[in-house]
């Protein structure tokens, strides 16, 4: 993959900034490079406050979704959720079903099966409910594309309230943009054109969380019961990979304080089967333990299973199914590693500036796992496809300069069904198309080669003489980091390796001393890319040197890095430490 590095230089009075808020003009020129500018946008970030969030009743449509659950509520008819398969749609699906069961609502939940029912609910859900005698369907991360299952709904006589935060679909008459709104009785969606709703970037367990908000208030009943939620919406924020910016930089650090204290059952037996402290939760854990332990019941069996989990109501019930979803995490995780490599090699050799990859045999479920990595490695937008049920099913990932949801609205008569947004989408089509998909796509794409080169933006070169305990400790006030408010990126040049060395059961980590110009010297400690950079040392330098390094002998090898600054404890004694990350 091809970089290019660029260092921040946007200006500001750091020193100033630093004596109003207490905090260091390196942190200054952090937050300054995130974009914050305002002194309201400095209170902001500097002080995430769960109070602030919009009110719900800026929502289009929420005044009619409330007053009807409330009737349906009332009248105690048959209401069914049917929620998304994925972190998103588990957590809003669980969130509606705990709330409206302590409202006194008569509620069930069903979770789409990956293979048999695809995404979001379809006419077979829809009669499943119509024979089950349920009057009223909530959707909740899905709905707004589902426009023939809500008509089918709605001739069978059952309300529709859709609880989503996809892009509304449309299409292109006589140049004008025409968006084709199911006919629900309610629609919550900050994503409509005609949506007051300020903030735009919720996830789908947010907006089901602002409807919960409303019903409560409309109710008389304490919000602090609603805040409870706020874990699952954190998890599912930082699942969905929502920008963690404004409304959901707060949801995330006030869901992960609540999450430390929760007393769930089921999210605890996770959080312990995964071998985890409540106290140490950070959006990383979110992200990469927690997220994808709830995703592998729903890619590799039924994501009714990581509900049941969250809403289990004993602890010997929730420790089962955390050890069982553990284990499917386990089978998911081999899966992925196998084709992930597979999908590696396949993308080395071609030159497509879109990648589509047909892997027949591939789980589809890992699909976007796959897309995602595939996209990190040559920094292309990448789709994995697999043979499904009916026809080719498959997931994408794109970068920054490719709007995947636009290039595929271009091209649907290609494909049987889709959905999804810019850095993301789900596809299914003919099999006689992949190829075809393939073509139009990159003859499409209007990428240049510059929009392929990954961007590495450097906040700022930092001496390692400027690292200590101190600055490690304020940089966690610019937490949570995430996607829209990335960890800070250090770097410094003319670096000396002054002693290498190889760790880890599978030679996947490089320890290493530094030296900068000034004499200060550091540990570092490099993961996973461990080939990538022996390969670059043995370019640049020679094995010779590279052996001198490993002896601990004076060599040659000096190179730039980027950094992140943390606190190694090793044995009960703690010592300052780089976290390597990209080097030339």
């Amino acid at each position: 993959m091809k970089e290019r590095w660029y260092l921040q230089t946007k200006k500001a009075d750091f020193n100033g900034i630093g004596k109003k808020y207490h905090i260091s003009p390196i942190t200054a020129r952090l937050i300054r490079n995130r974009d914050v500018v305002s002194e309201e946008e400095m209170e902001q970030y500097l002080y995430p406050d769960i109070s602030a969030l919009s009110s719900p009743w800026l929502f289009k449509d929420m005044d009619q979704a409330v007053d009807l659950i409330n009737i349906k509520i009332d009248s105690q008819v048959k209401i069914r959720i049917i929620c998304d398969y994925d972190v998103d749609g588990i957590c809003s699906g669980y969130m509606l079903l705990r709330s409206l069961r302590e409202m006194g609502a008569l509620v069930d939940i069903v979770v789409p099966h990956r293979i048999e029912d695809g995404y979001g609910i379809n006419e077979r859900l829809i009669q499943n409910a119509y024979e089950d005698g349920i009057d009223t369907i909530i959707t909740c991360d899905n709905g707004i594309a589902a426009m023939e299952p809500v008509k089918e709904a709605k001739r069978l006589g059952m309300s529709v309230i859709i609880t989503d935060h996809h892009e509304v679909p449309f299409e292109l008459v006589d140049g004008t943009t025409k968006y084709l709104i199911p006919p629900a009785d309610a629609i919550v969606n900050h994503k409509q054109q005609d949506c007051d709703y300020p903030f735009k970037e919720l996830c789908g367990a947010m907006v089901a969380y602002q409807f919960i908000r409303a019903v409560y208030e409309s109710r008389n009943q304490s919000v602090e019961k609603v805040k409870k939620l706020l874990p699952y919406g954190a998890i599912a924020t930082v699942c969905d990979v929502m920008r963690l910016v404004g409304e959901n930089r707060a949801i995330v650090k006030y869901g992960i304080e609540l999450l430390k204290e929760c007393r769930d059952i089921g999210i605890n037996a996770l959080i312990h089967a995964n071998q985890l402290a409540e106290k140490n939760i950070t959006p990383y854990h979110l992200g990469f333990v927690i997220g994808p332990g709830l995703n592998a019941s729903g890619r590799l069996d039924t994501a009714k299973k990581a509900i049941d989990l969250l809403d289990a109501k004993d602890v010997e019930q929730a420790d089962r199914l955390a050890q069982e979803i553990c284990k499917l995490n386990a089978e998911r995780k081999e899966m992925t590693e196998h084709y992930r490599l597979e999908a590696i090699r396949e993308a080395a050799r071609c030159e497509d500036k879109v990648l589509v990859l047909y892997f027949p045999k591939c789980h589809e479920s890992i699909a976007g796992i796959i897309a995602g990595k595939v996209r990190e490695e040559f920094n292309k937008p990448t789709f994995i496809l697999t043979d499904g049920e009916e026809g080719v099913k498959g997931s994408g990932r794109s970068i920054e300069e490719y709007d995947m949801f636009e290039k595929l609205m271009e091209i649907k008569d290609l494909l049987t069904k889709f959905g999804g947004h810019k850095l993301a989408a789900g596809v299914s089509l003919p099999k006689e198309n992949v190829e075809i998909l393939r073509k139009t796509l990159n003859e499409n794409c209007n990428l240049s080669e510059d929009d392929l080169y990954l961007k590495v933006w450097i906040d700022m070169q930092l001496p390692l003489e400027y690292v200590s305990r101190e600055l490690i400790e304020e940089l966690k006030v610019l937490e949570p980091f995430g996607n829209g408010n990335p960890k800070p990126v250090f770097a410094e040049k003319n670096l000396q390796l002054v002693h290498l060395k190889i760790r880890g059961k599978q030679g996947n980590v490089l320890s290493m001393f530094l030296e900068d110009e000034h004499h200060t010297r550091m540990e570092g400690i490099l993961f996973q890319r461990t080939d990538q950079f022996l390969a670059f040392l043995k370019e640049r330098f020679g094995q010779e040197e590279i052996d001198k390094a490993m002896s601990g002998r004076t060599n040659k090898i000096r190179f730039m890095a980027t950094y992140y600054p943390s606190i190694n404890e090793f044995q009960g004694r703690q010592s300052l430490q780089l976290i390597i990350d990209r080097f030339c």
